[in-house]
């Protein structure tokens, strides 16, 4: 059994969420399904502080964010839904990332983040859905995800009710084949994009560039400046 979190930019259970749902449930074996909404689950804006840089446990909403990052921590795969507002991500859920940057790979990157897989979804009622799809995907390349599938379309419609059958059709098949592209059994790979980008940021610390020396002597603890990489174990 894998472990599954949706990370949802949206309060409503709409066109987006019903899709990413759907990719979730079609994935091989009886997986645990762990869901957040925002910004139901973490309503607050990053203050700028940077606190965050030297004591994680500064960030004025902490304990509301360590809830959700401990969940991605430990999960499998992460679906994040998005509707495209103004051809961009929601703005909850952009302030989810913004108070998650310091475990981008330039700060202090979670291990399990690039043994991961994740799907990011986004719906439009006509509009492109791309520009929204690459705000997520940039977070998740930059947290260390290696392998991230997208899907967008314009559903024409304001909820999920509204979509027209013979669109719903072609959701369901399309979603056929992504799901099955995230299997326990389906390997996962490390592309160079990732590789190269983790050692660009190690030679940062190694340097000196980064932002504190609490962030050299979190790669130090992991071995990371002395060649060991996250992936490794996979």
């Amino acid at each position: 059994m894998m472990k599954i979190v949706m990370l949802n930019g949206q309060n409503h259970k709409g066109s987006t969420y019903n899709i990413g749902h759907m990719i979730a449930e079609k994935i091989e074996g009886e997986n645990e399904i762990i869901e957040f909404f925002f910004p139901r689950d973490l309503n607050h804006f990053c203050a700028g502080c940077y606190q965050c840089i030297e004591d994680v446990s500064a960030c004025p909403f902490y304990d509301e964010k360590k809830k959700i990052v401990d969940a991605m921590d430990e999960a499998d795969i992460l679906i994040v839904t998005t509707p495209t507002y103004c051809l961009h991500m929601s703005a909850p859920l952009k302030s989810f990332f913004d108070l998650t940057f310091d475990l981008w790979m330039s700060h202090r990157p979670l291990e399990s983040m690039f043994r991961k897989k994740a799907v990011v979804v986004s719906t439009s009622a006509g509009a492109s859905t791309k520009s929204a799809i690459k705000d997520v995907e940039d977070c998740l390349f930059y947290m260390g995800v290696p392998q991230i599938k997208k899907y967008g379309i314009a559903v024409q419609a304001m909820n999920w009710d509204g979509v027209a059958t013979d669109k719903k059709k072609k959701i369901e098949k399309e979603t056929n084949k992504i799901a099955k592209k995230l299997g326990a059994t389906k390997k996962m790979t490390v592309g160079i994009k990732t590789r190269f980008m983790f050692g660009m940021m190690g030679m940062l610390q190694k340097n000196g560039w980064n932002s504190s020396p609490i962030e050299t002597e979190y790669w130090k603890e992991r071995g990371w400046l002395d060649g060991k990489k996250p992936w490794k174990e996979m």
